[in-house]
């Protein structure tokens, strides 16, 4: 029995949860419900220490942080997988994953701080710390610009965990109006919309 506590808003949740359904897996999705302080309170804390989601229980294993439940979660279930055996194919799916936790998604919080989970909580937008979000992560798209002009997706022909770290963060800043970081480059856009429109992606993103 696998189950996932998390919450369907939550960017990390949601790569657990395409990850899940590129395997055509089987579970139980507990939702944390953040606006009653569900994710600090003991219960979750004892699954997640840090108040945070996802965490998972697998038989009893227990795990939290999505990129290591993903990692787990391939190699344990059955399905085609995310991560691939070869040891030079897995190493570029890795890379890229790298490239995702420390080149894109801090530049993207910043926006998607100020812009999108900020208002939320009433809290006027700082258009100085987008500004300087949106010149980092040019120079990371770039990078992958150059890459998926080569490719189909980050790692190869294959969509693989490479290309699910990235859905959520690019799935918010098109909501709040920060699009054409992506359209502007016709490889990276033409990879979106490839990815987008995936069935994973659209039932982790709530959109079927």
């Amino acid at each position: 029995m696998l189950t996932v506590y998390g919450n369907p808003m939550s960017t990390c949740t949601r790569k657990v949860l395409c990850l899940l359904d590129e395997k055509g897996a089987d579970f139980e999705f507990s939702v944390v419900d953040f606006t009653k302080g569900e994710h600090k309170q003991p219960a979750h804390l004892a699954r997640q220490p840090f108040g945070q989601v996802p965490a998972i229980d697998h038989d009893g294993f227990a795990l939290y942080e999505s990129r290591a439940i993903c990692r787990y979660l391939d190699e344990a279930l059955g399905g085609p997988r995310l991560i691939p055996g070869d040891g030079k194919h897995r190493a570029i799916v890795e890379q890229w994953i790298s490239v995702e936790s420390a080149n894109f998604t801090p530049h993207a919080m910043k926006i998607l701080y100020q812009l999108f989970f900020g208002p939320m909580r009433g809290q006027a937008p700082d258009q100085a710390v987008v500004t300087a979000a949106r010149t980092s992560l040019q120079h990371t798209l770039a990078v992958v610009e150059r890459q998926l002009a080569q490719t189909p997706f980050l790692a190869g022909t294959e969509f693989t965990l490479a290309d699910i770290v990235f859905l959520p963060y690019i799935e918010y800043l098109v909501a709040c109006g920060q699009g054409d970081l992506f359209t502007a480059r016709p490889a990276v856009s033409a990879w979106w919309t490839r990815c987008s429109t995936r069935p994973s992606w659209l039932k982790a993103a709530g959109k079927t």
